[in-house]
């Protein structure tokens, strides 16, 4: 099974394939995604869907992981996230690709054991289990742990359910009021 995982930001969205065969993981790529800093909210957005349409179009996964939304202090912040999300959601749902969401706690807990775990012990724990030479850079490494948690999760009893989206785009009907 090959998975892609998602780490959604406005500033900096991690990506990260890994296939999961016989119970060992293949590390596939891994990557960051930064739009312009000094572009507007539609360009950055735009190039975000741009961006994960294309690795979705090259890599083809059965599965996809997108992190929850962890609730912060800042009604913006918390806004600005979410919309970034909703960009990576749609980008994948419009490839066909299944989509499952854990908490970044979940994702934690299955990569190091610890759900309350720090960046660079998510790093570390993800070089180690994909082989990688280096850890990878923080947004790329919770993507590729979002990937790893999924791989696991069959094995860990609590899979969440999974829905097939359509590949093809529906017709969006809008009624007038008369």
């Amino acid at each position: 099974m090959r998975i892609l995982g998602i780490d959604p930001g406005s500033v900096a969205t991690g990506f990260g394939v890994v296939d999961s065969k016989a119970g060992r993981l293949i590390h596939i790529v891994h990557g960051t995604l930064r739009p312009t800093p000094r572009s507007s909210a539609a360009e950055r957005l735009h190039y975000l869907h741009q961006a994960i349409s294309e690795v979705v179009r090259d890599h083809a996964p059965d599965a996809a992981v997108v992190e929850q939304v962890f609730v912060s202090a800042s009604a913006r912040s918390a806004l600005v996230l979410g919309q970034a999300r909703g960009v990576a959601l749609a980008a994948v749902g419009a490839g066909g690709t299944a989509v499952v969401e854990y908490s970044a706690s979940r994702i934690k807990l299955a990569v190091t054991g610890n759900g309350r775990a720090g960046k660079a012990q998510v790093q570390n724990m993800v070089r180690r289990l994909l082989e990688l030479d280096r850890a990878p850079a923080r947004d790329a490494a919770d993507a590729l742990a979002a990937a790893i948690c999924h791989a696991n999760a069959g094995k860990i009893g609590a899979l969440t359910q999974a829905a097939r989206l359509p590949a093809k785009r529906s017709t969006l009907r809008v009624r007038r009021a008369p």
